[in-house]
């Protein structure tokens, strides 16, 4: 992702072709069972590292999971587990977030993975005895993929390290290890029939890029709200995996005041966004794509991808919209950054 602003850079001299890597933060996410936000303190920091030969970048900036993220996770999954046999699991401690579920290296060992999904920022792993892993990366989860080669880099299986909590063994040789020095992130497992009545997922609303996401929908579920624009698209209840960044975005190429109330924006505008939001969000899946073919990593780390925004980390630089000559703003709704252009955005 785009850091907000770049560190000093050090032993400055050439700058032979960049590889990127973006170690992947997540934040804490709404616990439907209990019906509350777990605490707003908890938000992902993320870093972006950029090396050169021996020249580093690095800086930090504010970050939450977002559908296009994890979509690009889980597309990096998809060659090295479907299909494939999980030979074993090694399973390091007893809990991440919460415990693990009952005997899940036994339930795990020989299965065969059928396909891989994404709900929300949840990646699901359905297996042929039908059962189905759910993988959240949290606040510091992180995966790795070694003993298969990824483009020009043959990833070779790393010395364990302290926070590798879980790790598959596939057949062929392939081996994933999810670090998570935090331990927010969770894995579950549940009845594939019954994946959609999880307590994590059951009160998720639709997927933006699904056919129940509409414009009458969206009509619908703003009508009336008092809360601010960007805090209702928030609402994973109304719409699922939408998060800060893309929000931001979105907000931006309506036009809406982050802070206007949802239920006094005009039906005609509240439609708008429908096809705003798959726009933005079908463009970050692209450059996510982009970035699993063209900077692989030569450690093996599954990462995020850098992608230009307009609004997100541009805090008092200009506008991109021509003739504007406004400076984005950055305020704080709910804890959480919102950047915007007073000028383009009622």
């Amino acid at each position: 992702m785009i850091a907000e602003h770049l560190a000093t850079v050090r032993n400055a001299g050439h700058l032979p072709r960049i590889k990127y890597a973006v170690i992947v933060f997540a934040s804490c996410f709404c616990n439907p069972a209990a019906g509350s936000m777990l605490p707003k303190f908890l938000v992902g920091i993320s870093a972006f590292v950029a090396y050169f030969d021996g020249l580093t970048i690095q800086s930090t900036l504010v970050y939450m999971p977002e559908l296009p993220e994890v979509e690009t996770v889980k597309a990096g999954l998809v060659p090295v587990m479907e299909g494939r046999v999980i030979d074993r699991a090694d399973v390091n401690r007893p809990d991440l977030r919460w415990p693990f579920p009952d005997r899940m290296v036994e339930r795990l060992a020989g299965t065969r993975v059928q396909s891989l999904h994404r709900r929300s920022k949840y990646i699901l792993v359905d297996l042929d005895s039908k059962e189905t892993l759910l993988i959240h990366l949290g606040m510091s989860g992180r995966i790795l993929i070694s003993g298969h080669t990824i483009g020009d880099f043959h990833h070779d299986h790393p010395t364990p390290a302290k926070h590798d909590h879980v790790v598959f063994h596939m057949e062929g040789g392939v081996r994933i290890t999810f670090n998570d020095a935090r331990r927010f992130g969770a894995m579950d497992l549940m009845e594939t029939a019954k994946q959609d009545d999880h307590w994590l997922i059951r009160d998720i609303g639709p997927e933006p890029l699904g056919n129940a996401f509409n414009e009458s929908y969206l009509i619908d579920r703003l009508a009336g709200r008092n809360s601010p624009i960007k805090n209702a698209l928030l609402d994973q209840g109304i719409v699922a995996g939408l998060g800060n960044i893309y929000v931001c975005e979105v907000l931006f190429r309506a036009g809406i005041h982050p802070q206007r109330k949802a239920g006094e924006i005009s039906k005609k505008r509240v439609a708008t966004l429908v096809p705003i939001i798959r726009d933005v969000l079908a463009e970050a899946i692209v450059a996510g794509g982009s970035s699993l073919r063209d900077y692989r990593q030569a450690d093996g780390e599954l990462g995020y991808f850098q992608h230009v925004f307009q609004t997100y980390g541009r805090e008092d630089q200009f506008c991109l919209t021509n003739g504007c000559q406004k400076k984005i703003q950055r305020i704080v709704q709910s804890g959480r950054s919102t950047y915007y252009c007073p000028q383009c955005q009622r």
